[in-house]
Formats: C-alpha cells, sequence, structure tokens
C-alpha cells in the first residue's frame, strides 16, 4: 500500500517541480524542447566506441540542476528505474563481441566498451528528458508540440496518458485499502485474486474513463486541448537555444576532454 502512495507522490512531484520560479523555468517552453532535441540528437550520433567525448555532455544536466533549484536524489532515483533495461540492452554485448582495443592506454573489450557507451547515452538521454518535463511541466510541453505543427491527436494523447496515469494508481490505492480492510494482516494480495483483481480494476477503469470524458465533454470539450495564451519568445529564448547548440555541436566535433586533457599534460610537463 505504501509503495502505490508513493508512486502517486513520484507522479506528482514532476509538475510540483515544474512549478517553480528559476530562470530556467521562465523560459519558453519551445525553447526547452528544442535545446533537449537538438541535446539528444547529438549525444545519440555518436559512435559505439566514443566514450570520453560523452563526457562533456555531463555538463548540460549539470548546469540545469543548479539555475532551476531542482533536488538531485529524486531525479536520479527515476533514472535508477530505467537503468535495467539500459543494461538488458547493453550487457550482451560483451559476451558476443571479445575483441580488443586501447582506451586511454588500457586494453579493454570492445563488448565493454560498447556497453559502456550505450549506458552513458541511455542515461544522459533520460536525464535530460526527465529534466525538460520537471522544468517545464507537461500542459506547457503540449503547447510547444502544438507549436510545431504535431497533430492535436498525438498532444491530446500523450497529455491524456501521462495526466491520468495518477488517475489509475488512485483506483488501484482504493482497491488494496478495500482489499486489506478484509484481509488484515496479510501482506500483499494473494494469487488466487489476482484475476478477480486485475478484472475489477478494468471495469473501474471503464467506468472512470467514461465519467472523465463526461465531464471534459460538459466543460466544452471539443477534441482541441485548450492551452491558453501563448506567449512570444524573447530573445533570452534564442540566445540560450543559439548558445546552446553551439556547444553541442562544438562539443560534438572537438573531443573536449581530451583537449584539456592534454592542455593540463602540457602544462605540468
Amino acid at each position: 500500500m505504501a509503495k502505490v502512495i508513493n508512486s502517486l507522490y513520484n507522479m506528482r512531484l514532476l509538475d510540483d517541480l515544474a512549478g517553480k520560479e528559476t530562470t530556467i523555468h521562465g523560459l519558453h517552453p519551445i525553447t526547452k524542447l528544442l535545446t533537449t532535441i537538438v541535446y539528444l540528437t547529438v549525444v545519440v550520433s555518436f559512435g559505439r566506441y566514443e566514450i570520453s567525448s560523452l563526457l562533456s555532455f555531463i555538463f548540460y544536466p549539470v548546469v540545469i540542476f543548479v539555475l532551476a533549484e531542482l533536488p538531485v536524489v529524486p531525479i536520479l532515483k527515476r533514472l535508477l528505474l530505467v537503468e535495467p533495461f539500459i543494461i538488458g540492452i547493453g550487457i550482451l554485448n560483451p559476451l558476443f563481441n571479445h575483441h580488443t582495443m586501447a582506451l586511454g592506454g588500457i586494453v579493454i573489450s570492445r563488448g565493454w566498451v560498447i556497453f559502456l557507451s550505450i549506458f552513458i547515452k541511455c542515461g544522459l538521454t533520460v536525464t535530460v528528458s526527465i529534466l525538460l518535463i520537471a522544468t517545464t511541466g507537461m500542459d506547457k510541453l503540449a503547447v510547444a508540440l502544438r507549436m510545431l505543427k504535431v497533430p492535436k491527436i498525438f498532444v491530446l494523447q500523450l497529455l491524456l496518458t501521462y495526466r491520468y496515469i495518477s488517475v489509475l494508481i488512485e483506483e488501484v490505492s482504493r482497491m488494496m485499502r478495500a482489499y486489506f480492510l478484509r484481509a488484515p494482516g496479510q501482506k500483499g494480495i494473494h494469487r488466487n485474486v489476482w484475476g478477480s483483481f486485475a478484472g475489477q480494476l478494468i471495469l473501474r477503469t471503464f467506468d472512470r474513463a467514461q465519467r472523465v470524458y463526461q465531464s471534459m465533454n460538459m466543460r466544452g470539450f471539443t477534441g482541441e486541448y485548450n492551452t491558453g495564451n501563448i506567449e512570444k519568445l524573447s530573445f533570452s529564448d534564442f540566445a540560450y537555444l543559439a548558445g546552446w547548440s553551439i556547444f553541442f555541436i562544438l562539443a560534438r566535433i572537438y573531443n573536449i576532454p581530451m583537449l584539456i586533457g592534454s592542455l593540463i599534460t602540457g602544462v605540468i610537463k
């Protein structure tokens, strides 16, 4: 029961963080969305053997954490939820690719290099995606997507899916509360009632969805999500997008960590 309530709290935490008033939160949503898209595109474009160059892209999420005043631990906990899937994607490479290569003067299997590259790229992309939601919110992201001419059916589907996951969790919470009141002292739901529990959840979900849809129609819903007044982009928005885009492109062309290492080594010598 506590896990369900904690999941509900975690779902709403990103929305609470998106309501803060900082420099990053004050930027136009389309600016943050385009910056994130450029970041993801550049990170994914790296080859499977390029690792040191990826280290430059840690700088962006660190800056967002600081300027947006976001708590690090809750964000990293959400990253840990997807780490098993990331490991599952890349863990087979060390088993099938036994060729070796030199990495920083150390001979290492190419399979482990590929695995590490996948791990870093997935970790960076997931973290930045979470930061986008935590600094913008789904409502404003919907505004940005519509400004980019994304079909309204896809935007509405994304928005409602995200919004009503918490509604589904609330239904699960009510059913579990009712179950444990009828079975005091029992740890977990007995496997004999898993089928009926899932069936009841589906029926309650359909009923709740119908009531939500009727409520939306009564409030004038016509298939278009009304986002209110859309503000125009300011000079700071263009400067933010241009500045980070230039940095990402330079970090893609040049191996900045290697250049810094060479510079420091040369100074020491």
